[in-house]
């Protein structure tokens, strides 16, 4: 399951994305200094787009901690989405591509194969996400589900990636979870090989 994400594009450029997309950003806090970064890991600081109430186009771009912790003092930075609907504290989680781990195609390797997930036709996008108030103040969890036909092959589960005719929807409690969390169509989420031995063609498939 995603624990490592990547956000390398700048803030101004997602701005102006947001604006063409006719959602308004608020920045209460100022504007975010979040330098390019290949990895964002739990308990990390991150840039998140997070939703107004009563107003459905708006969102407010602040910077918070990646997980909170769990009962049992781990951090919760996955959460299922399964039957549940979200009516508050949702957000859109920015990134340009996230990570999935799978054993070494070589046995000798002794570390994890690393595979970076894109959207294709964009240099950046939203992942699906909720915040709460936690004793380390606020901070933010991915929604997850079932894997879809690109993350299949990796892991059997997934986040959720939106495409940008999403985000509105995502931002409005409204509008029910089960309209917008869902697969995408295979390849919207290509893959490439990050580090480790590159398994034969197809041997995942």
């Amino acid at each position: 399951m995603c624990n490592d994400y990547r956000l390398e594009v700048d803030i101004a450029s997602i701005a102006e994305d947001f604006e063409d997309l006719k959602i308004k950003i608020k920045m209460p806090e100022g504007k975010p200094n979040v330098p390019a970064r290949e990895d964002i890991k739990m308990t990390d600081m991150a840039p998140i787009v997070r939703s107004v109430e009563g107003e459905r186009s708006t969102g407010e771009l602040v910077n918070r901690r990646w997980s909170w912790p769990g009962t049992k003092g781990k951090p919760v930075y996955n959460f299922r989405s399964e039957g549940r609907e979200f009516t508050s504290h949702r957000c859109l989680i920015l990134a340009d591509g996230f990570y999935e781990f799978t054993d070494p195609a070589d046995p000798k390797q002794k570390r994890l194969d690393k595979w970076l997930f894109t959207m294709a036709d964009h240099r950046w996008f939203c992942i699906a996400g909720i915040w709460r108030e936690s004793p380390l103040g606020e901070a933010f969890t991915m929604l997850t589900m079932d894997a879809g036909p690109d993350v299949a092959p990796y892991h059997h589960r997934q986040i959720i990636p939106l495409t940008r005719d999403q985000w509105v929807d995502w931002l409005d409690p409204t509008v029910p979870a089960g309209q917008v969390l869902r697969w995408l169509p295979q390849g919207t989420l290509p893959v490439s090989h990050v580090y480790g031995t590159p398994p034969a063609q197809g041997a995942l498939l």
